[in-house]
């Protein structure tokens, strides 16, 4: 007998939760920083944004910054990421675990700091094309942990927060979960270090795609 789904709608984070990409973007950060003479922040600042729309992490990144300067940080990141973004990949096993989920009719969406032209980039040159059936992006609308990414994909999909589940590798994904009234995963292998996501009550922490994805088909 097929056990009934526990979620309809699986939302997913991008960086650092299905695309091996966390160390890239802060070292994209760093090097903006660089090329603007201000300070740099460390791997860990870099970091600590990830997930967050591009100009609320450059906000966060590097506090203190004329405003008008900040649009010129954002190009100098979009440049080195744009020139180093095919040579980052999709955790192992993440297709499979995509596929699995599919066959058991799930929603699969992306909710993402990343803006929509760079998510759609991603799509085109992976083997998620058709995978997924909706996603928001930060330059939609507003950015995590603002709930509102994942209130549009549940209006979108008909389906109630409590028949919905976050996943994602930072605190803002699992804080954008809190304020939807929606469940939450985490997964240890990206931006954030697993220990703070205590307070926010994810139902599980992976330390794996192989461990998320058990999880989830035994679980979801």
């Amino acid at each position: 007998m097929t056990r009934p789904r526990r979620f309809d709608l699986i939302a997913f984070d991008w960086d650092g939760t299905l695309f091996d990409s966390t160390a890239l973007i802060a070292r994209c950060i760093q090097q903006a920083c660089r090329d603007l003479g201000v300070a740099v922040p460390t791997l860990e600042q870099a970091s600590y944004v990830i997930g967050l729309g591009l100009h609320d992490a450059l906000q966060h990144a590097v506090p203190g910054l004329p405003a008008e300067r900040y649009p010129e940080l954002g190009r100098r990141y979009r440049q080195h990421y744009m020139a180093s973004q095919h040579d980052i990949s999709l955790f192992t096993g993440t297709l499979e675990m995509l596929h699995a989920l599919r066959e058991r009719q799930h929603f699969l969406t992306v909710a993402t700091g990343k803006n929509r032209s760079g998510l759609d980039e991603a799509l085109a040159h992976t083997e998620l094309r058709g995978l997924f059936d909706g996603s928001r992006t930060a330059d939609e609308t507003f950015s995590k942990p603002h709930p509102r990414m994942l209130e549009e994909l549940m209006r979108e999909f008909g389906v109630a927060p409590e028949r919905t589940l976050m996943i994602g590798d930072t605190t803002h994904d699992l804080q954008m979960a809190v304020n939807a009234g929606t469940s939450s995963v985490g997964v240890s292998f990206g931006a954030h270090d697993h220990a703070s996501f205590a307070p926010l009550n994810p139902l599980f922490v992976a330390h794996s795609t192989a461990e998320l994805a058990q999880w989830l088909l035994h679980n979801a």
